[in-house]
């Protein structure tokens, strides 16, 4: 008896220390991510890059030459949603079949989510069946950049970046459909649809 009176007040102790423990160790989880500093990218050197400018609807306004944005972890990570700076910013990977883009058939283009530059067009869009949407071309090879030589490395996909911001968008593959026979398999975190 005296045993069952000694471990009620330990059990309700237990009980509303459990939940602040958990909270505690969620923010310094949470910190840890976030505050991987204000690290930059390598490429921020304030460079210029040439890309090409869209419209809406998909068409070409011009090529302009334009700075590369640079931003710390610290400056993306408030502009942006958790999955989306993971994904663009630390080179995560969605889920497949959890967005609604891979099934999209919508006429538009695909803007980066990080910076607005076009990246991919609707035309190029086609069912590949992997649960991510994927693209057979880029809306402009001068708009995306590769972490390698995309004739090298296919069957395990190499990243392919926004050219502007460095925003990690997805992954080349060599089984896609032809012209180009290639599948641009993009997160949908990275992108943002605006319908022509």
């Amino acid at each position: 008896m005296f045993e069952q009176i000694e471990n009620k007040p330990l059990r309700r102790r237990i009980l509303w220390t459990a939940p602040l423990v958990m909270a505690g160790i969620a923010a310094l989880t949470l910190r840890k991510f976030r505050a991987t500093g204000d690290t930059v990218p390598n490429s921020a050197t304030g460079e210029e890059v040439e890309i090409g400018e869209f419209n809406n609807s998909g068409e070409r306004v011009n090529t302009t030459r334009v700075k590369k944005i640079v931003r710390s972890d610290s400056e993306w990570w408030p502009r942006l949603t958790p999955q989306q700076y993971y994904v663009t910013r630390k080179h995560s990977t969605d889920t497949p079949f959890t967005g609604t883009y891979y099934q999209l058939h919508q006429a538009g283009i695909y803007r980066c989510i990080c910076c607005d530059t076009a990246v991919f067009h609707s035309k190029a869009k086609y069912d590949s069946g992997t649960g991510w949407p994927s693209f057979w071309e880029p809306i402009a090879k001068e708009n995306v950049r590769t972490s390698g030589d995309p004739k090298e490395n296919l069957d395990i996909g190499i990243d392919v970046m926004c050219k502007r911001c460095d925003a990690h968008l997805g992954h080349i593959f060599n089984d896609g459909p032809q012209p180009s026979g290639l599948r641009y398999c993009i997160n949908e975190s990275s992108l943002r649809f605006v319908p022509a």
